[in-house]
């Protein structure tokens, strides 16, 4: 899509956009100058961010595919899409459980551009594309998009992956999560991924800081307990808290400095 397209569709190509970085970094096309420019800079700041991008897109395949064969989980709701890539949610949960339906929710209209890729669901199942914003919980869950896909009164897998950490402020994304299971039942799980400083020496965390307080990075980092809470009224599946390379990785897959990763990953039933 070139500059002039993007603009007539509401996308600005100047303003640098989280989805469309990320897409960058895994290597896709679905991107601009600025997405570019913004995670190149981040890049020459911090060299393995790409390597942090790659793991969270591994373990969202591997995460959805224990709650599709090993927890039973048909029901999906993935916030911050981002573009489609290969091995989306529903191509993961619908190889292991082909009736799976899932909800896609994203604030990028680029995404919509996009949605009938996300939407080739497998005759057996569905899929869905909701064009709104993790800051706003009430509007994703009165959508009646969301209800004519998804049955409420049972299990939902929540996908928060790397979309939690563009809520800034201390305590803020907390308030979010928790209002979001308010509304799934028993039995529903939580995945969330969320990029952290607790890896960085003390002049990496520093620099970080700056760049945030500069405006030059949306990413808003949290620490380890502050993650942990998000999942201090659910049931951890083991191993717990780690960073996504180390959530039940492949057998003899190589497993990187944390420091190279430096993204913090969990995995929660609600009881």
């Amino acid at each position: 899509m070139d500059d002039r397209t993007a603009a007539a569709r509401g996308i600005d190509p100047n303003q640098p956009h989280p989805a469309r970085r990320y897409n960058y970094w895994l290597g896709g096309k679905d991107n601009f100058a600025a997405d570019r420019a913004s995670g190149d800079e981040l890049q020459r700041h911090f060299p393995k961010v790409r390597l942090g991008a790659l793991a969270n897109r591994a373990l969202l395949q591997r995460a959805t595919r224990f709650l599709a064969e090993e927890a039973g989980i048909r029901q999906f709701l993935d916030i911050g899409t981002g573009l489609p890539t290969a091995d989306n949610t529903h191509e993961v949960a619908q190889r292991y459980a082909p009736d799976s339906r899932i909800v896609y929710v994203d604030n990028d209209p680029l995404v919509m551009v996009h949605a009938r890729a996300l939407l080739n669901s497998s005759p057996a199942g569905r899929t869905a594309y909701i064009e709104a914003d993790l800051n706003d919980p009430d509007a994703i869950l009165a959508n009646p998009v969301l209800h004519d896909t998804l049955d409420l009164k049972q299990p939902v897998g929540l996908m928060l992956i790397a979309v939690l950490h563009f809520i800034h402020g201390h305590g803020a994304a907390k308030p979010i999560v928790g209002r979001l299971l308010d509304a799934l039942p028993s039995g529903s799980f939580l995945v969330a991924t969320h990029a952290t400083s607790d890896f960085g020496t003390p002049e990496q965390q520093a620099l970080y800081q700056q760049l945030v307080e500069q405006g030059r990075s949306d990413v808003w980092t949290r620490p380890h307990d502050e993650f942990a809470a998000l999942f201090s009224d659910l049931d951890l599946v083991d191993p717990g808290v780690v960073p996504a390379s180390e959530w039940r990785p492949a057998p003899g897959a190589e497993i990187p400095d944390r420091s190279d990763i430096n993204v913090w990953t969990a995995v929660g039933r609600k009881p």
